[in-house]
């Protein structure tokens, strides 16, 4: 009961005349200095055809106020204060590359007050930032987003930030590991932008750069390998013979496959013309090399079944591959056989073609 009693009387007497409105300062021209830090605890999503990232964090937030010291005899030895943060002065940090609209934080946990007026609030968040995505070697990508935090409206001369315990990293300590991505680096740096030539106040703000790096082993098993082995495939096509119709059916067989493969690609890539991913490039040139083959295998099996009667070999293929062509590849023609004296002779053919048969045997 005494220690209720000191925290009521102590709450009662730092807040008789507390003015939350106005910024802790002793002189107005003072700055008052806020350490600032960010705690990643988990990787919520990155969504790359929107290019955002979302993301649960703890904030960190240290300033001194003057008004709420106390001696700790004075008040049954109470070293620290814990109030809702609508009771005290807190600065206004903000996400300034927020993609929701959503800027201040949503649960407002209580603040720690102690003796010596330092104010500590760690409040959590779940903030979604713009992030560039660069999809040109996807899935083997690596992005780096960045979080920009500073004050919205006061400037450095007002409120000045500074990194929490000099901190130059994000705290990954308490950090849930992503299914999809992996953390590479996340560093912090603190901006300092002196507008002198312009007559402007300084402004300071805090930014965090977040470089994640892709997990490939699901693309790699559902697209990668699939788009390579049926890559092969359009091989398979001219290992064919030149009888079997099969060969038109294998190639559009083929290509519907990589439609379906493209159509996908189109799906998890966002929908930009900055830049075309490899895969994707890939896929093009694998898709237009299979239409040709397609092309050329039909033409393949046109002249298969072309015969003499039907159709009569123009004087310059004749001559290119009769005539050039062997020369350049060393090769001599044959001679001619009666057989194929006359399968060369016009309106002959193997039906009019009959061999000597032999004699009959001698009757018993």
């Amino acid at each position: 009961v005494l220690a209720s009693e000191d925290e009521e009387r102590l709450v009662r007497d730092l807040f008789r005349d507390y003015n939350k409105l106005i910024r802790p300062v002793e002189i107005m021209n003072m700055t008052v200095e806020v350490q600032f830090g960010l705690s990643f605890i988990q990787l919520i999503n990155v969504n790359e055809k929107n290019q955002i990232m979302t993301s649960n964090v703890w904030l960190q937030l240290v300033w001194t106020d003057y008004q709420l010291k106390w001696d700790e005899a004075d008040y049954g030895g109470i070293s620290v204060l814990r109030l809702p943060p609508d009771k005290v002065w807190k600065p206004d940090i903000v996400l300034f590359n927020n993609a929701d609209g959503n800027y201040e934080v949503r649960y407002k946990s209580n603040v720690l007050i102690y003796p010596s007026g330092q104010v500590m609030w760690v409040p959590p968040a779940i903030y979604q930032s713009s992030c560039t995505i660069d999809v040109t070697y996807f899935p083997f990508d690596q992005q780096k987003c960045v979080m920009k935090f500073g004050s919205w409206t006061f400037n450095g001369d007002q409120v000045s930030l500074k990194l929490y315990n000099d901190n130059y990293w994000v705290d990954l300590s308490d950090y849930w590991k992503s299914g999809t991505w992996d953390i590479v680096e996340v560093p912090a740096f603190l901006n300092r932008h002196n507008n002198s030539k312009q007559s402007r106040p300084t402004e300071t703000d805090i930014s965090f750069y977040i470089t994640i790096r892709r997990k490939t082993l699901f693309y790699t098993v559902n697209l990668i390998l699939p788009t390579v082995l049926i890559s092969f495939l359009c091989i398979l096509v001219f290992y064919l013979p030149a009888e079997a119709g099969e060969k038109v059916t294998l190639g559009i067989s083929i290509l519907l496959s990589l439609v379906v493969f493209l159509l996908l690609v189109s799906k998890i890539l966002p929908p930009t013309s900055l830049v075309l991913p490899l895969i994707a490039k890939y896929l093009l040139f694998t898709f237009l090399m299979n239409t040709m083959s397609i092309l050329v295998t039909v033409i393949i099996i046109n002249w298969n079944f072309r015969g003499p009667r039907t159709h009569r070999m123009p004087n310059w293929i004749r001559v290119l591959f009769l005539k050039y062509l062997p020369a350049m590849l060393l090769m001599k023609r044959p001679n001619k056989t009666r057989l194929r004296w006359m399968m060369e002779m016009p309106g002959v053919g193997m039906h009019h073609y009959h061999p000597r048969q032999p004699p009959p045997p001698p009757p018993p």
